[in-house]
């Protein structure tokens, strides 16, 4: 025992000059310095209680420098130091043997027999032969000897003591060190914190550390997270003076294993394990290092990877995105050229559409002037007719009269000279109390006629009396039997009473038009008297059904523009000498007329039933009929029945209806020998029909949809067509077909394709000799060839005496000098002006 108490007393020596050598030194390791890190408050003492075994930037607990893995209670308990010695370790339980101390830094440790236990904890407790040192500011040591830890003031006891790294300590009994500041209460607090209690992480070699995670970067260096700082703390080892220096496997200074024999601590079983020299390792140290290197290259190169990969993503993420919102730039740009088309094509479809309702409602006013004019001029002639035919009748009765006076043989009075009274202004008639409770009729203001009286405003001419737009309000009393021609149109006269004509029975024509007249107005047998009426107008009234009892000798009745609601059956009773009835502008429909309702009416040729609501043809037309006019209504068939009877017809007008190609039967004319003329207008056909008349001459089909004309469609007529009006339709370069016009080469005499989308001269044209018109406006041709509309072969006379081409995209410098051989005059081609575009 005394012999081990001398070598330690010499170690201790030993240790104290080392420690007063190298006391600056020992100072920077307090201060932080030395090799860039930044050391604990414990020093190299410190270091060696820890007994912390190192690796690659890798925690570990206790054990030998392995590579970055920590090892456990076994390494320790294998690697014993020799007896006498001091092994430290940082296990959570750590068990003491005789003769030796060891030192951890876990909270609990118990020191045994001969030797002293230091760990980190508030509280130590020593045994026997020695003292516990905890980190407490005060620590206290026993018999046997002392080892002092890092704090600011420690006691040495005893048999020895083992100092650290402090600056001031002091010695003991029996050559023991004691610390000077041992006795002071004022103590620093150690700023080497493990104690748990701070928040923080740090980063190491990009790394990411917890808050008090300890590791070990290299050999015998240690390192703490504390506070969000790095701390580390390398061991310095003391220079030996010994002949066996040795280091324990796990420890980072040697020791010396000068024993004495027979010393009682020799039960202690030494390490078993063989001592490494000095090239060993320094050739563990080389190789570590390598391996350091290599795995920092690793990490290195693995890390330039990650970036490289991170970087070629982001790039192939921006260059996707750059694709992306290129697409998207192109498919916007795309939406808006297909939005700005549409809205130029919706544009030109309506411009076109106005341009058609403005060509239509012209047309339509056109025709409704024509209309007006024909019917003017054949008023005026029929006015003329009729004026010439009195005028016949009065010749012949002066022709008479000269006779009588030549004979004579009759007594003639000649009338008397009118006097200066007769000259003069009648006064006015004084109104009857009739008159007075009718507000004074205006007729009751007369004009003087030898022999008679007329309403104001009345005009009479020989036969003939005009009370148009007199604002009569009633039938004026008239007593003129000579007279043949009475016209009250434009009046308020809403009824017609009894006997009034009994005054005048020989008329022919009566004018009704323009009035206020109801069917209950008309009294029942009012017009039964006239024996010679012919012509009767009521047309623009309040008519709901058709008067009764009209004479049988009427010839012409007119009835349009009421509000006629049905035909009954005995409607035309008695009226078999009726030639032209007139019933457009009412409410009429195929449920509304009777069947039967048109059979007496045995000479009926001229039937006008348009502007009403036919969904069909009316059935039971009279075998007599010549002409039927259908125009405004809503027929959409046309049955295969309907005209079946009527095989005289010549003229169908079906203008203005909705009628489709394919709802035309077969059979529903193409047998009538007599049908010469078919007016198919503003329908919505979109072909030219089929099945047409054997005998047709004349072919509306103006405002349809037609997009062709089907081949050979008009090679079975006889002797052809003659006039073929196709303006305003759909046709273009494909509608026409080199057989279309087949069968209509020796006939056709007037052509009109204007105002369709043809793009050149349709085929065919060049070999209708007999044709005298030609319409091929407001298409868009832009050439054609010299022999389109002329054939140079053909010598004959030239026969076309109109050729429109105006309006179209013609350049007139590129026509050939023989394109219009055919044409009477070059004043008839019609070339200005032409579209741009």
């Amino acid at each position: 025992m005394e012999r081990w108490v001398l070598l330690s007393l010499s170690l201790l020596v030993y240790l104290y000059l080392e420690v007063a050598g190298a006391g600056v030194q020992d100072q920077r390791g307090l201060a932080g310095q030395g090799n860039g890190r930044r050391r604990g408050p414990g020093g190299a003492e410190h270091n060696q209680l820890q007994g912390v075994g190192l690796g690659r930037g890798k925690r570990r607990k206790a054990g030998g420098p392995g590579k970055g893995r920590a090892r456990g209670n076994r390494d320790n308990q294998r690697s014993k130091p020799p007896p006498g010695l001091t092994r430290l370790g940082s296990l959570p339980h750590n068990a003491g043997g005789d003769g030796g101390t060891r030192l951890g830094s876990l909270p609990h440790n118990s020191g045994g027999d001969g030797g002293t236990r230091l760990g980190s904890l508030p509280h130590n407790a020593g045994g026997d032969g020695g003292t516990r040192l905890g980190s407490l500011p005060h620590n206290a040591g026993g018999n046997g000897g002392t080892r002092l830890g890092s704090l600011p003031h420690n006691a040495g006891g005893d048999g020895g003591t083992r100092l650290g790294s402090l600056q001031h300590n002091a010695g003991g009994d029996r050559g023991s060190i004691f610390i000077e500041s041992y006795k002071s209460v004022d103590e620093r607090k150690s700023n080497y914190n493990v104690i748990p209690g701070k928040r923080g992480q740090c980063v190491y070699q990009g790394i990411t550390m917890f808050e008090k995670a300890v590791w070990s970067p290299k050999q015998c260096v240690t390192c703490l997270c504390s506070g969000g700082e790095v701390v580390c703390d390398e061991i310095l080892c003391p220079q030996l003076r010994c002949h066996y220096p040795y280091t324990p496997t796990g420890e980072c200074c040697p020791v010396c294993m000068d024993t004495v024999p027979n010393d009682p601590s020799d039960h202690v079983n030494p390490d078993p394990a063989v001592p490494r020299s000095q090239a060993e390792i320094e050739l563990l140290l080389k190789r570590e290092e390598e391996e350091h290197r290599e795995e920092e290259a690793r990490l290195l190169k693995k890390d330039t990877e990650k970036k490289r990969r991170k970087k070629q993503k982001k790039e192939e993420a921006e260059r996707q995105r750059s694709l992306q919102e290129e697409r998207s730039l192109q498919e916007e740009r795309r939406l808006q050229e297909e939005r700005r088309r549409d809205e130029e094509r919706l544009q030109m479809e309506k411009e076109a559409e106005k341009r058609q309702e403005e060509a239509e409602a012209a047309m339509k006013e056109q025709e409704r002037k024509l209309e007006e004019e024909q019917e003017r001029k054949l008023e005026e002639e029929r006015r003329r007719r009729h004026e010439e035919d009195l005028k016949e009748n009065l010749r012949e009765l002066e022709e008479e009269d000269m006779e009588w006076l030549l004979r004579g043989d009759v007594f003639q009075i000649f009338p008397e000279e009118p006097t200066e009274e007769d000259l003069l202004t009648p006064p006015l008639a004084e109104p009857t109390e009739k008159q007075e409770e009718d507000g004074g009729e205006e007729w009751g203001v007369v004009a003087h006629r030898p022999g008679n009286t007329l309403p104001l405003g009345c005009d009479i001419s020989d036969v003939i009396v005009t009370c148009e737009n007199a604002q009569l309000t009633n039938f004026p009393p008239l007593n003129i039997p000579e007279l043949k021609s009475l016209s009250l149109e434009g009046n308020d006269i809403t009824t017609i009473p009894v006997g009034a004509f009994n005054g005048i029975p020989n008329l022919e024509w009566i004018n009704l038009s323009k009035n206020k007249l109801v069917t209950s107005g008309i009294a029942p047998r009012a017009f039964k008297g006239l024996k010679f009426l012919s012509r009767l107008f009521l047309d623009n009234n309040l008519l709901e059904t058709v008067p009764t009892d009209l004479p049988s000798t009427l010839q012409e009745l007119k009835i349009n523009e009421n509000h006629l609601k049905g035909i009954e059956e005995n409607s035309f009773q008695g009226l078999s000498s009726l030639l032209i009835l007139e019933l457009e502008g009412n409410v009429l429909n195929e449920g509304t007329v009777d069947h039967q309702a048109f059979s007496p009416l045995s000479q009926l040729s001229y039937l006008r039933l348009g502007r009403n609501h036919f969904r069909t043809v009316p059935q039971g037309l009279p075998p007599s009929l010549l002409e039927v006019y259908l125009e405004n209504n809503l027929i959409e068939e046309i049955s295969d029945c309907v005209f079946n009877q009527s095989t005289n017809l010549n003229v169908i007008s079906l203008r203005h209806n909705r009628l489709e190609e394919s709802r035309i039967a077969p059979l529903a004319w193409i047998n009538h020998k007599n049908l010469e003329s078919i007016d198919l207008s503003y329908n919505r056909l979109y072909l030219v029909p089929s099945y047409l008349p054997r005998a047709l001459v004349h072919l509306v089909l103006v405002g349809n949809q037609i997009e062709r004309i089907p081949g050979f469609v008009f090679a079975h007529m006889e002797p052809g067509i003659e006039y073929l009006y196709l303006s305003h339709n759909k046709l273009d370069g494909d509608g026409v077909e080199p057989q279309s016009f087949f069968g209509a080469h020796t006939s056709m005499t007037e052509l009109c394709l204007d105002h369709n989308q043809l793009i050149t001269v349709p085929p065919g044209i060049n070999q209708m000799s007999t044709l005298h018109f030609l319409h091929l406006n407001n298409n868009r041709i832009r050439t054609f060839a010299e022999d389109a509309i002329c054939d140079p072969e053909n010598n004959e006379d030239s026969h076309i005496v109109m050729l429109r081409l105006e309006n179209n995209l013609i350049d007139p410098r590129k026509i050939s000098p023989i394109a219009f051989s055919c044409v009477r005059s070059y004043s008839s081609v019609v070339l200005k002006p032409q579209w741009t575009k």
